[in-house]
């Protein structure tokens, strides 16, 4: 079911144009130094396309909840997704939004130097200035509408989010929050999903923020549940 994606009110900077990209199930808002809506709306589509052709020829890659060896001849995007789901245990899906969100705002920046692109809740980004996110976990969190954080985006990053109790995911945890930054944005949904998927109440929050903070496979991470928050990476956190 579709849920309007109220928080896109606050992404604002005047210095960028800003257009949506609506293509049956995909929905992007794009943020970018020029007006490249026709070119955003022919890559989202292509994409699209690709992946709508190879799921008809490989049908479980749609469904399964557990990493696929995609079959040969598979289009870039979906090996990339299977390839990036597979450390993380999730089935490729799980990266279908932050690969769309690189992909296009990749495709945008032959054009332009600053493209932020946002695919439910999932962001590719790249900007010579650090980008601000703030934090939304849900109206009962006692860290939404009161937390934000900064990005290096200069290489570009991808910024992912999951939760088990905000948004139509799926998700096997009880996180009010996941969110994952790497330069991957695929890599980073995949993450998000995984993470959240582990963190069943408040008290699992500092567990799984230490293990993935030893992990080393992000280059942040903020957690929360409950009255329980958890974060580390190069990331700069402050009042909203």
């Amino acid at each position: 079911m579709y849920e309007r994606r109220f928080y896109r009110e606050w992404a604002k900077r005047a210095d960028l144009a800003r257009f949506e990209v609506k293509i049956r199930e995909s929905d992007l808002l794009f943020l970018c130094d020029r007006d490249l809506r026709e070119e955003a709306r022919r890559e989202v589509a292509r994409v699209r396309d690709e992946l709508e052709a190879y799921v008809a020829r490989d049908p479980v890659f749609l469904t399964t909840l557990e990493p696929h060896r995609v079959l040969p001849g598979a289009p870039a995007v979906a090996a990339w997704m299977a390839e990036v789901c597979e450390p993380w245990g999730v089935g490729p899906m799980a990266a279908v939004a932050g690969a769309v969100a690189e992909i296009a705002g990749r495709k945008l920046l032959e054009s332009a130097t600053t493209v932020i692109a946002e695919n439910g809740g999932d962001v590719f980004a790249r900007s010579d200035e650090p980008v601000r996110f703030a934090l939304y976990a849900g109206e009962d969190s006692p860290f939404s509408d009161t937390l934000a954080f900064e990005v290096d985006a200069g290489e570009g990053v991808g910024v992912c989010t999951s939760s088990g109790v905000v948004g139509p995911s799926l998700s096997f945890g009880k996180a009010d929050a996941v969110v994952t930054v790497a330069s991957d944005a695929a890599f980073a949904d995949a993450a998000a999903t995984a993470i959240a998927n582990r963190i069943k109440t408040a008290a699992d929050v500092e567990r799984v923020v230490a293990q993935e903070k030893e992990r080393g496979a992000l280059e942040a991470l903020i957690a929360c549940a409950g009255d329980r928050i958890g974060f580390f990476g190069e990331i700069e956190i402050g009042r909203k």
